[in-house]
């Protein structure tokens, strides 16, 4: 506490110091959702969508951001999220930060620097304010995972070559980020497996794990606490994420990265394990004619749980993948996502069977009411292969589908 009050005491002198500016953005979004599928992920289920079984209005989000920016370059980032729905009401920060971005120097190169909690640059879709997604109501898999385990307490540098200084025709990012406190990112992917939500956790937040046999008296997964909190340092390691971008002038980017926690997997602490967690991630949005944008993002990395005598408890592989066509027209947009995802599961622990395989599309309608309102219908359907739904009686096989209806209002 004493650390933020000295901080929030910085910002304050700072400001009263400088020309500044003060922005404030941000989402409302309200649905009526009707869904065929099972306990949601959310709430410790395997049902692969937020919502659960049924009909239910929900406040999806409200998120705000607040910006308050220097003339020397530097800026503090503050993002706040809420959720409620028929079984909770969710409200606190995701993101915080200070970002410094300088001056392009003769040769046309841009250093910028942030600092504090925030998501690793890796999502193409969740562009709009408060990390929420411009396209679709839903993020694809990959987007999802990224809302709910991966976010960091660390420090990025990046270098952009901007093209108006050069002979090229496009801008050149590199970046590297060096984090803590996400150790124990990986634990919700394996037991819940891929989901198509939109929530983001907060915070501090921690998330029930669903019931299998292997956390039963006597097994191996006994000590696991009921519930993940990915946002934990465990081992005091350093992780990083290295990143690059291509930014062509009206036409669109391409993306690289790779993230590795550095977990050390066999370290734990009331019930909560490190998970060697790594990935790499790819992906590009492109404009074509005719108002078209094409979209897709890959994803695959391993994931590691040992218990404290350093044999694997949790050893799994995982992929992810989706294409995006969006089409827009006056006040109109429509989006198809289609999608592919799985995990394989390589250890031999009794009662935890992670393997999952499914495929997963998504179509949506957006009518531009005017220009804060949005008016959206989507359809959702993911058709998966999940032994583990046989622990709590449930079929193996199954498909879930979604319809939602939502305003959202941008300000």
């Amino acid at each position: 506490m004493l650390k933020i009050l000295v901080a929030v005491a910085l910002i304050v002198s700072f400001a009263t110091a400088y020309a500044t500016e003060y922005k404030w953005h941000g989402v409302l979004d309200v649905r009526a959702t009707s869904a065929s599928t099972l306990k949601s992920y959310v709430d410790g289920g395997y049902g692969k969508f937020t919502s659960g079984n049924g009909e239910n209005i929900s406040l999806a989000q409200a998120g705000i951001e607040l910006s308050i920016e220097w003339d020397t370059g530097i800026s503090a980032h503050m993002v706040a999220n809420a959720y409620s729905d028929e079984n909770d009401t969710l409200i606190g920060f995701t993101e915080a930060f200070l970002k410094y971005r300088s001056l392009p120097n003769s040769d046309g190169y841009r250093w910028q620097t942030k600092a504090g909690i925030f998501y690793p640059e890796i999502s193409l879709e969740n562009n709009a304010f408060a990390w929420a997604s411009r396209n679709t109501l839903n993020s694809s898999a990959i987007n999802t995972w990224i809302g709910e385990e991966i976010r960091v307490l660390g420090s990025e540098i990046a270098l952009t070559r901007l093209e108006k200084f050069s002979d090229s025709n496009f801008d050149l990012t590199v970046a590297a980020t060096a984090f803590i406190n996400n150790d124990p990112a990986g634990a919700l992917l394996s037991w819940h497996g891929w989901t198509i939500g939109n929530r983001q956790i907060l915070w501090t937040e921690s998330k029930a794990i669903p019931d299998f046999a292997a956390r039963m008296p006597g097994y191996d997964l006994n000590g696991q606490a009921a519930k993940s909190d990915p946002f934990l340092e465990l081992d005091d390691n350093w992780g990083f994420h290295l990143r690059s971008k291509i930014k062509v002038h009206n036409k669109g980017q391409i993306t690289l990265g790779y993230y590795d926690n550095k977990a050390t997997p066999y370290r734990v602490e009331n019930g909560q394990y490190g998970w060697r967690t790594r990935f790499t991630h790819a992906g590009f949005s492109w404009r074509l004619p005719y108002a078209l944008e094409l979209s897709g993002q890959y994803l695959s990395g391993d994931t590691l749980m040992q218990s404290p005598l350093k044999m694997d408890v949790v050893n799994n592989d995982y992929s992810s993948g989706y294409l995006a066509l969006s089409k827009r027209f006056k006040k109109h947009r429509t989006t198809i996502r289609l999608e592919e995802f799985s995990v394989t599961d390589n250890d031999n622990t009794v009662g935890d069977n992670n393997n999952e395989y499914g495929k997963s599309a998504t179509f949506n309608y957006t009518y531009r009411y005017s220009k804060p309102w949005l008016l959206s219908v989507e359809y959702n359907w993911v058709n998966s292969n999940r032994p583990a739904r046989a622990y709590i009686e449930q079929a193996s096989k199954l498909v879930e589908k979604q319809w939602q209806l939502a305003g959202r209002y941008f300000f």
